[in-house]
């Protein structure tokens, strides 16, 4: 893995906006002068490392799947936060084993040393549209003769055909509450992947969804029963209101992906779960959920938390929190190892999984300490 400049493409910023990146100048703060796609740098891998690091990706996904058969079975909602009322429901939907779609691993990963998980985003992963069509036009544009470690879109569409959802179209809802449009292209590309897929689609916003009191079923607005859904819409949001308790309740009438179990696996609590079952995993940090035990140096992360909001790290030299309303869901404590350093900027991999198959990579970068909304995408290639 190393890090290399180039030229960026004349007229690039309309060609990414052709390819679906029509939030690029929107989703970066404003005071930023770096471009949120940035394709004067990539990185640089050989394909005997992408082949280990998918492998690597793929076990940890089996682990995680392991770590929800043992929360389920033991009991451990509470760990998650979760209410009461949930517990039994989010049981069902595993035992059912509800369908799933995709999520993304984001790991500390140097070149090196193994790739370490910092979290998984199994419920609502975003920098999709940029990891799988973005990048790619890039590569056949600038490095024609290279391969690429993306595989997502047609993973997807052979995804959505593997499902057997129930009969009649698929509603993929985005939230009106999307100030940047990154949520409404994801969830655009990803009904065009169905629809490639053949699949019947629709779409419709998450506030314009109603309950049919009488019958007992989600409509849209023109009073079409939604027997699927697809949504860009954190399961914590719904379970806090109640449109979200509903869906739980009723979860025979909407088959929602992603699946209410995936709780489980998007909920930071995760980490310390792994780390109890799988102690000192060459793939994983320490992490525990009653405070930072014995770890000379730790961060503290909201179960809930987003866009690493609400962060503290600790080291021996510093304490250094990030700002946010997160956190009264509590934390978990992990082992902090600081971001390599590559031309002065911190690489976070973002490794994805599409069903239960490794299927791409995506790169963001910072030159601080905490991944953010600050950060920006650059993409990748594997020298042939």
């Amino acid at each position: 893995m190393r890090r290399e400049t180039g030229t960026p493409r004349p007229g690039w910023e309309k060609t990414i906006e052709g390819h679906g990146l029509a939030y690029h100048r929107s989703v970066h703060p404003d005071h930023l002068h770096r471009p949120y796609w940035d394709e004067s740098v990539h990185y640089v891998f050989g394909m005997d490392e992408i082949l280990t690091l998918e492998a690597q990706v793929e076990e940890l996904h089996r682990m995680c799947l392991a770590a929800v058969e043992h929360v389920i079975g033991a009991g451990r909602f509470r760990d998650f936060a979760l209410p009461e009322w949930t517990w039994q429901e989010i049981t069902h939907s595993w035992e059912r084993r509800d369908p799933h779609l995709y999520g993304r691993f984001d790991l500390r990963y140097d070149g090196v040393n193994p790739p370490k998980l910092l979290e998984y985003n199994a419920d609502t992963p975003t920098s999709l549209v940029e990891s799988s069509i973005v990048q790619w036009f890039w590569l056949q544009d600038a490095h024609p003769g290279d391969d690429q470690w993306n595989s997502l879109h047609e993973r997807l569409i052979d995804r959505w055909r593997e499902l057997a959802l129930p009969t009649g179209p698929t509603h993929f809802a985005w939230t009106n509450m999307d100030e940047t449009g990154e949520e409404a292209m994801t969830v655009a590309y990803l009904q065009e992947t169905a629809d490639q897929a053949g699949l019947r689609t629709i779409a419709v916003a998450m506030e314009d969804i109603g309950w049919d009191q009488l019958n007992r079923r989600f409509v849209d607005m023109e009073q079409r029963v939604i027997r699927s859904a697809f949504k860009l819409y954190p399961w914590e949001w719904m379970l806090a209101d109640p449109f979200g308790q509903q869906a739980v309740r009723h979860a025979a009438s909407t088959t929602w992906i992603e699946p209410l179990w995936k709780t489980l696996l998007s909920n930071k609590a995760l980490l310390a779960v792994l780390w109890e079952m799988y102690p000192g995993h060459p793939n994983l940090l320490p992490a525990y959920l009653d405070g930072p035990r014995d770890l000379t140096s730790h961060i503290a992360k909201p179960l809930l938390g987003r866009e690493g909001a609400s962060m503290r790290i600790v080291t021996p030299s510093q304490d250094l929190s990030t700002p946010g309303s997160y956190g009264a869901e509590g934390y978990v404590y992990q082992g902090f190892e600081p971001l390599p350093e590559f031309g002065g900027q911190r690489p976070v991999l973002g490794a994805w999984m599409v069903a239960d198959e490794s299927a791409g990579l995506g790169i963001r970068e910072t030159s601080g300490l905490i991944t953010d909304d600050t950060s920006s995408f650059v993409p990748h290639r594997i020298e042939i």
